[in-house]
C-alpha cells in the first residue's frame, strides 16, 4: 500500500539542498577573492553544523588564515574546526567501506560522493595541520595515517568517475573538480621528492608523475567549481615559488602562470591574492619596479587580514635588494620582525644584514646597530613541526660570529641569503641590476684581500666566488662563471664552517654545462654533489635542486629519443 509519497523525494530534496550549499559556498568564495573576508565567514558560519561544503569551505579559510599567521592559536582553532567539518562530512557518508566495494560505490547517491571527496579534503587539511601544530614523532604519524586515507579515497573516487559508472548529478562538476584536486594535489607533490624517498611512497601506493598532476589541476583550475580557486592558488604556488627555490627558471612557468591568473584578474582586480601572484610573476621576468607597484597595490587593497600584508612585504624586500636599496629592504625586514610570526630571527637577521652593507659613516635607520642584532638573532629561534626552519637555522649559524667581543664583519651577507632563496636567477634578465650586484661583491672581494687572515678567510672569499661564478653566468661570462664555481671547490679541504659551498658550486657549474649541451659532465657532477655530502646547512633544498636537474636531463634525454624515432 501507497503513503503516497514519491520514493525519490528524499534523494530530489538532498540534491536540491546539496545544489544550494555549492551555489552559496560559490557566494562565499567569491567574497573572500573580493577580499571581503569577515563577509565571507559570516555568509558561512550559519550552516556550518548542517551542511559539508558550508562545512569544509568555512575551516579551509581559517586553515589558510592559520598558516599565514603560524600563530599557535590560530593553528589550534583551524584545527579544531576542520575536525569538525570532517564530522559533518562523516554524517553524510555510507559505510566507510562502501567505495572499496566497486559495486557498492556504483550505487552511492550524489550526496554521499560528495560526502567522500569532502571527507578526503577535510584529511587533506588535517593532516597539514597536524605537521604544523606538534612536534612529536606521534603527529608526524598520525598525519601520515590521515594523507594515506585521504589518498585512497581520491584513488577510488577518482576511479569511480573515469568507469563512467558514476551516478551524475546536477553537482557533478564540483565532485569533478574536487576529485581533479586531490589527486593532482597528491601527483604534482610527491613528485618533487627526491627519488629514495618516492620510491617508498610508491611502494606504500602513492604516485607522483608531475605532468599528470598538473595537468589534473589545470583541469579543476580552468572549469566553473568550488576547487577552481584552490587548484589556480596550488598551480600559482608551484609556477612562481617552488619552482624558484627547487633553482629551476623556465619561461614556461611564468607564461603558465599568467594564463592562469588572466581570468582571475579580470573577474577580481583589486583581489589581493592575485595583486600578490601578479607581482610575483612580474619580478620573476625582471620588472621589479612593476612589481613593487603591485605589492604595494595587495597592502592598499584590503586591511583585514594583515598576514597577506606580510606576503607583500617579504617580496618587497626582495624587491628592493635586488635594487641594492639596503634602506628600502632593511624597512621592510623591520615591518616583518615586528609583525609577522613566521621567523623572527630571520627578519632580525635580514634587518643586521641590511645594516651591515652600508657604509661605516652612515647612519643607521633607529639607531640600530648591526652587531646587536646579529647577536639577538639565536634568541628567537622557533621550532615548527619538531624542526626550526632550515633558512632560520643557517641565519643562526651565520650569526654565530658575532658573539665574538670583536666579530669579523660578514662580506655579503644579504647577497648570501638571496641567493639561498634563487635570487639571483630574478635578475638574470636585468643587466644593470647583474652589473649592480658584481660592484657590490667586488668591492667586498677587495676588502677582504686588505684584511688580515683568520679562521673565516677562506670560507668568505668562497662565499664571493660562487655569487660572483652566478653574476658572471648572468652576463654570458661562462667561462670567467666557471672559474669563478671552480675556485670554490679547489678549496675545500680549507672550508671551516660553510661547507654547504661545494656542493652548490658543483649543482650551479652542472647547471652551467647543462646551457652548453655537456650533458655528461652535467651528470658527473650532480651524482658527486649528491652522494658525496651530507650534513651541510639547507641539504635539503640542495638535494631538491639536484633531482630537479637530474629529472630535466631525464626529460631532454626523452624528447631527443621521440624527435629520433
Amino acid at each position: 500500500m501507497s503513503n503516497g509519497k514519491d520514493p525519490n523525494a528524499a534523494q530530489n530534496s538532498s540534491e536540491m539542498t546539496l545544489k544550494e550549499c555549492l551555489d552559496e559556498c560559490m557566494e562565499a568564495l567569491d567574497l573572500f577573492l573580493n577580499n571581503h573576508f569577515s563577509e565571507s565567514l559570516e555568509r558561512l558560519r550559519p550552516r556550518v553544523n548542517e551542511s559539508m561544503y558550508h562545512a569544509l569551505i568555512y575551516a579551509t579559510v581559517l586553515e589558510m588564515q592559520a598558516m599565514m599567521t603560524f600563530q599557535h592559536d590560530d593553528i589550534t582553532n583551524a584545527g579544531i574546526t576542520m575536525k569538525s567539518a570532517q564530522e559533518v562530512c562523516q554524517r553524510f557518508r555510507r559505510k566507510s567501506s562502501a567505495l572499496a566495494n566497486k559495486s557498492v560505490g556504483d550505487s552511492l547517491n550524489e550526496v554521499q560522493l560528495h560526502a567522500e571527496v569532502c571527507y578526503a579534503e577535510c584529511q587533506l587539511q588535517r593532516a597539514a595541520l597536524t605537521f604544523l601544530q606538534d612536534e612529536n614523532m606521534v603527529s608526524f604519524i598520525k598525519g601520515g595515517i590521515k594523507v594515506r586515507n585521504s589518498y585512497l579515497i581520491y584513488k577510488q573516487l577518482h576511479a569511480l568517475i573515469k568507469s563512467h559508472n558514476c551516478l551524475k548529478g546536477a553537482s557533478h562538476v564540483h565532485l569533478e573538480g574536487g576529485v581533479s584536486f586531490g589527486i593532482g594535489a597528491f601527483n604534482l607533490t610527491l613528485s618533487l621528492f627526491p627519488p629514495r624517498i618516492l620510491k617508498v611512497l610508491e611502494f606504500a601506493g602513492f604516485s607522483g608523475d608531475k605532468d599528470y598532476g598538473l595537468s589534473l589541476l589545470h583541469d579543476g583550475a580552468t572549469g566553473v567549481n568550488l576547487r577552481s580557486m584552490l587548484s589556480a592558488m596550488l598551480l600559482l604556488c608551484y609556477y612562481t615559488f617552488l619552482t624558484f627555490i627547487l633553482g629551476r627558471t623556465g619561461e614556461g612557468e611564468v607564461e603558465e602562470a599568467e594564463r592562469l591568473l588572466k581570468p582571475f584578474r579580470l573577474r577580481y582586480p583589486r583581489g589581493a591574492i592575485f595583486l600578490f601572484f601578479a607581482g610575483r610573476t612580474e619580478e620573476i621576468k625582471g620588472n621589479i619596479d612593476e612589481a613593487v607597484a603591485l605589492f604595494e597595490d595587495g597592502c592598499k587593497a584590503q586591511q583585514a587580514w594583515k598576514q597577506f600584508h606580510h606576503m607583500c612585504y617579504w617580496e618587497l624586500m626582495w624587491c628592493f635588494t635586488y635594487k641594492r636599496a639596503w634602506k628600502m629592504a632593511y624597512f621592510y625586514a623591520d615591518l616583518l620582525s615586528q609583525e609577522s610570526r613566521w621567523s623572527k630571527a630571520m627578519y632580525v637577521y635580514m634587518k643586521a644584514a641590511y645594516l651591515s652593507m652600508l657604509p661605516k659613516d652612515e647612519d643607521r635607520p633607529f639607531g640600530e646597530n648591526e652587531v646587536q642584532l646579529f647577536r639577538q638573532v639565536p634568541t628567537f629561534k622557533q621550532k615548527i613541526a619538531g624542526k626550526s626552519p632550515p633558512t632560520e637555522k643557517f641565519a643562526i649559524r651565520k650569526a654565530r660570529r658575532y658573539k665574538a667581543a670583536c666579530p669579523h664583519k660578514l662580506p655579503v651577507p644579504v647577497l648570501e641569503m638571496m641567493y639561498m632563496w634563487n635570487g639571483f636567477s630574478m635578475i638574470s634578465k636585468r643587466p644593470e641590476l647583474t652589473e649592480g650586484m658584481l660592484h657590490t661583491l667586488v668591492e667586498a672581494e677587495s676588502t677582504l684581500v686588505e684584511s688580515l687572515e683568520n679562521e673565516f678567510s677562506v670560507d668568505d672569499r668562497c662565499v664571493i666566488h660562487l655569487l660572483k661564478g652566478l653574476c658572471l653566468k648572468n652576463q654570458g661570462l661562462l667561462q670567467a662563471a666557471e672559474e669563478s664555481f671552480r675556485k670554490v671547490f679547489s678549496s675545500e679541504k680549507k672550508i671551516r664552517y660553510d661547507h654547504y659551498l661545494v656542493p652548490n658550486a658543483l649543482v650551479e657549474l652542472s647547471l652551467l654545462y647543462i646551457d652548453q649541451g655537456r650533458r655528461e659532465e652535467a651528470i658527473r657532477l650532480l651524482h658527486k654533489a649528491k652522494h658525496n655530502y651530507k650534513e651541510y646547512s639547507m641539504e635539503s633544498r640542495t638535494q631538491f635542486r639536484i633531482h630537479a636537474a637530474l629529472a630535466k636531463l631525464k626529460a631532454n634525454t626523452s624528447e631527443e629519443e621521440d624527435t629520433h624515432l
